[in-house]
């Protein structure tokens, strides 16, 4: 057997966060032992421990770099519609939501009062708000806190909307397009009584079926 192959300290952490994620992927936080990860990774428990003290730790490590990756995959491009910027963020989170989704309702329910993962949430919906605030026709300051105000309460509700739409193991559960668009249509309503200039004169778009 050829001699296993050394790796710095950064492409041993990313392989145990590659590891770690599929584990958290397929199976209920519970059930994932610290001894599976360092398994799966074929390293010893002492070296996963090094990189990572606990099983929250490494979760946590984990969702870190799941929200940076969305984040980088939401960048709003000034070329696009409101429309096309929502429909493609919104798109790329529910994707990752719907196939991640022990990954996804661990953090929001069984980790839901630990204050890291929470911290990790709340900069994701903050840079988002930012993001949201750049592209938007807002006049003054007064309308730009006004508007910020909305933009955070309507990150909630789509968090809390996505979580629970993961939750439903009962039919019918509407397509995720369907639910894209309900955060859209969520979106525009609040906002348009508040600015000038209609922020997305193309919404709503011409009805259509999409597969979910």
């Amino acid at each position: 057997m050829p001699p296993r192959k050394r790796l710095s300290p950064a492409e041993r952490r990313a392989q145990l966060l590659d590891v770690a994620a599929r584990l958290f992927a397929a199976h209920r936080y519970d059930d994932v032992l610290m001894e599976d990860v360092a398994e799966r990774a074929g390293v010893s428990r002492a070296l996963l421990y090094q990189h990572f003290p606990n099983k929250r730790d490494l979760f946590a490590a984990l969702y870190r770099q799941v929200a940076d990756q969305l984040l980088a995959r939401t960048r709003l491009d000034p070329a696009d519609t409101l429309v096309e910027q929502l429909t493609e963020g919104l798109d790329a989170h529910i994707a990752y939501f719907d196939e991640n989704r022990n990954t996804v309702l661990a953090a929001n329910r069984v980790l839901a009062g630990d204050p890291l993962i929470q911290t990790i949430i709340t900069d994701e919906l903050d840079a988002l708000r930012e993001r949201l605030l750049g592209v938007l026709p807002l006049a003054d300051t007064a309308t730009r806190q006004t508007v910020s105000g909305v933009l955070k309460s309507w990150l909630v509700f789509v968090q809390v909307l996505c979580v629970d739409w993961l939750a439903q193991t009962t039919p019918p559960r509407c397509s995720r397009s369907e639910l894209r668009d309900v955060c859209i249509g969520a979106l525009l309503g609040a906002v348009r009584p508040l600015l000038a200039e209609d922020p997305a004169p193309d919404w709503p778009r011409t009805p259509s079926k999409h597969a979910g």
